[in-house]
């Protein structure tokens, strides 16, 4: 299968850097070697070190090894599907950002993947520069890139979110999230009380509009609530028409 890129001259844009200097770490998962190769390419010319796997089981003994500090994953492989692929990944690790490489365009789709755990998606064809970009946003919102000023802890009522160390916990209990639910959820905290519109979030969180496919932000409201609320009194609040609020539970 022949896949169709674009690129537009895309060009590195301010280095991003784990925590302990070293470059960023990005796994390609894709069976065309013609793709993984301008893929990993566009990556190298960021600064950063890419591995790529041509299949499945390749994947994660690669992933193993490498530690990588975001995966791109191709839906279909020789050997396994995607999802598949990405719940043996999440059992080592847990809170890797994962961006989907799919040729399938329904709505269907996309959210089968984001509700295995992927974080992000692009639909073939598509261009090596928004590939980086989602990348970048995605490593931005893990943690893995060092930060470029200090970061706050955020408490409403008795949830608490450190900025820093991406802990957040409930009545001293601990909560996990993966990184766009983290980011979801600090844009939430940040702005106790106040209503945030569908449109208002894709932009913060997801810094684009998903396609117009806003039903992604009531996927991800539904993760939080699953994670934050329940067998607690409710903290984030649907305001019917209007969007999304977090307040301290009653």
């Amino acid at each position: 299968m022949t896949t169709l890129i674009t690129t537009t001259g895309t060009r590195a844009r301010g280095e991003l850097l784990r925590p302990d200097g070293g470059p960023v770490r990005v796994l390609v998962v894709d069976d065309e070697a013609s793709l993984s190769e301008l893929l990993s390419m566009a990556l190298r010319y960021e600064g950063w070190e890419v591995r790529s796997a041509a299949d499945g089981e390749s994947a994660i003994r690669t992933a193993r090894d490498f530690e990588p500090d975001a995966v791109i994953l191709d839906v279909m492989l020789p050997d396994m599907d995607g999802l598949s692929v990405l719940g043996r990944l999440r059992r080592t690790h847990p809170h890797v950002p994962v961006l989907f490489l799919t040729a399938k365009d329904a709505v269907e789709d996309r959210i089968a993947g984001l509700t295995a755990g992927g974080d992000d998606y692009v639909t073939k064809p598509f261009s090596l520069e928004e590939v980086v970009a989602r990348l970048r946003g995605l490593i931005r919102r893990s943690g893995a890139a060092a930060a470029a000023r200090g970061g706050s802890t955020l408490v409403v009522g008795d949830l608490t979110l450190d900025e820093d160390s991406h802990e957040v916990t409930r009545g001293g209990e601990e909560i996990h999230l993966t990184a766009t639910e983290f980011e979801l959820l600090r844009y939430l905290m940040r702005n106790p009380r106040r209503v945030l519109s569908k449109a208002q979030i894709l932009d913060r969180v997801w810094s684009y509009d998903f396609g117009g496919q806003a039903n992604v932000v009531e996927l991800y409201i539904s993760y939080l609530r699953r994670k934050v609320d329940r067998g607690r009194s409710a903290m984030i609040h649907t305001r019917r028409g209007a969007g999304y609020l977090i307040k301290p539970g009653e």
